[in-house]
């Protein structure tokens, strides 16, 4: 029989790691996982933001970056974003 894992436990077990993080707008970020809360606010750090644009991607280095909870769409732990 499968072991069950809730969606936090999920998210605790990628603390250290690298993510890909999906907003509900047209961006997306990489960037390794430090804390996340109850509402999955988030704290990532060496973070690459990817917006998309009619010209295509548009990539911005950011440093440590706070992502609030409410805009996530979808999570992917190990993901290199969408360039890769």
């Amino acid at each position: 029989m499968a072991s069950t894992i809730l969606p936090l436990e999920l998210i605790d077990r990628c603390i250290g790691s690298p993510i890909w993080v999906v907003l509900k707008n047209d961006r997306e970020f990489t960037g390794t996982l430090m804390g996340f809360d109850d509402y999955v606010n988030m704290v990532l750090k060496n973070v690459k933001e990817y917006e998309v644009t009619p010209r295509g991607i548009v990539e911005t280095e950011l440093g440590q970056t706070l992502v609030n909870g409410n805009n996530i769409a979808m999570l992917i732990p190990g993901g290199k974003g969408p360039k890769a």
